[in-house]
């Protein structure tokens, strides 16, 4: 790093007076090179204290978006980062199911992610073709047959040939077998959508024989849905103090909490049982549609609250080789790195155990910015949050 602009007057004015004595008199040499060693000696301790400090002019800081904030000790909620799923509630699903057996034919609507509305044919079945007939054909055969019969009993029963009985019986026959068919044709039955909804998942593949009552696909109905957090059995005793959570989903970046979804955890302790290692924690939320089922998280499950802790937003931290560092703003053109020991996450914040004092001032926007100044000194023109 080249001389923090914060530390360069001093020098300059001692140069100066360096470069002044000489020439005021030559014949001083002796006092020059006194004022030499005196200034070669102020360098380095300047060196020294401004090591880990960083020259960035206050006009292109605000050019760049670089922000800071007074950091002050505040609540923070103990935290624990899981894995984790958004799916759709249970009592919002529902079940497309084959109402015969046969081959399976899908429909334009069976993609996962479509919306299908209910009623909506999602598949058609049918077994022409197949050894045994197609059951929905002999179906239709039958109750052609039946109307016939009916058909030509009913004027006759009107003119009293035929008893009531016998008229009865055909019409019988005609309703079993009107009955039978259901909502088949010859092209086969239609397997469609109870509700109205997304469709997350598709049971079945083209051109599979399935029976009657085979499931096809699964529809989720889009306002209700379920964050699962994946608790660590071996943590299980944080278990009883989880009251939250806050959650960032695998398609984006932002931090969300559930309480911006009307969201209330919905596992009772009791109750909770571990599978493969960890204990399932979940949380019901409304959806606004920002968030979509099916979706793996990363959820940040919050406990017992702890007072004046100092914290600082991810967004401050800087991380090289391994180690963590912020940037503390000492006067509007003059920054120090400051290396600083993490503790507790709670997604978006970060508890400093040490590195850091009530009142400094932390650089919370622009970091790479700020690190850009450290090492070379220069700030790339032409990358601006203001425009």
């Amino acid at each position: 790093i080249s001389l923090p602009g914060c530390r360069k007057e001093a020098n300059e004015l001692a140069h100066h007076h360096h470069d002044h004595s000489e020439e005021e008199n030559h014949d001083h040499a002796h006092d020059a090179t006194h004022v030499h060693e005196e200034n070669e000696q102020q360098e380095k301790s300047h060196g020294q204290e401004s090591a880990n400090e960083i020259s960035l002019p206050h006009d292109r800081a605000e050019k760049l978006g670089v922000k800071s904030s007074e950091i002050t000790p505040d609540e923070f909620f103990e935290t624990i980062a899981v894995g984790g799923e958004l799916t759709s509630a249970p009592s919002s699903q529902s079940t497309v199911t084959a109402r015969s057996a046969g081959i399976v034919t899908l429909s334009g609507a069976a993609t996962p992610g479509a919306h299908v509305s209910k009623g909506q044919t999602i598949a058609t079945i049918s077994g022409k073709g197949m050894a045994g007939g197609d059951a929905n054909e002999t179906a239709q055969v039958a109750l052609s047959a039946a109307k016939r019969e009916l058909d030509r009993l009913t004027p006759l029963h009107a003119d009293g040939i035929v008893s009531t009985r016998d008229y009865n019986a055909a019409k019988q026959a005609y309703e079993t077998a009107k009955a039978a068919t259901g909502n088949a044709s010859s092209a086969g039955s239609a397997a469609v959508a109870p509700t109205s909804g997304t469709l997350t998942s598709l049971l079945v593949n083209e051109g599979q024989f399935v029976d009657a009552g085979t499931p096809i696909a699964v529809i989720a109905g889009s306002n209700t849905l379920t964050l699962r957090g994946n608790l660590p059995e071996r943590n299980v005793r944080f278990l009883p103090t989880i009251t939250g959570a806050k959650f960032r989903t695998s398609y984006s970046d932002e931090i969300f909490d559930v309480t911006d979804f009307n969201g209330h955890r919905s596992s009772d302790v009791s109750t909770a049982v571990a599978t493969q290692g960890y204990i399932p924690v979940y949380f019901t939320l409304t959806n606004n549609g920002k968030l979509s089922a099916g979706s793996y998280c990363e959820v940040y499950l919050t406990g017992g609250k702890r007072e004046n802790v100092i914290a600082v937003p991810v967004t401050s931290l800087s991380e090289q080789q391994g180690k963590y560092f912020v940037y503390i703003r000492l006067d509007e053109d003059c920054y120090e790195k400051r290396p600083v020991t993490l503790g507790a996450s709670s997604g978006d914040k970060v508890e400093i155990i040490s590195g850091i004092k009530p009142g400094e001032n932390v650089v919370t926007e622009g970091t790479t910015f700020v690190r850009l100044a450290e090492s070379s000194g220069i700030v790339p023109e032409g990358h601006s949050h203001s425009h």
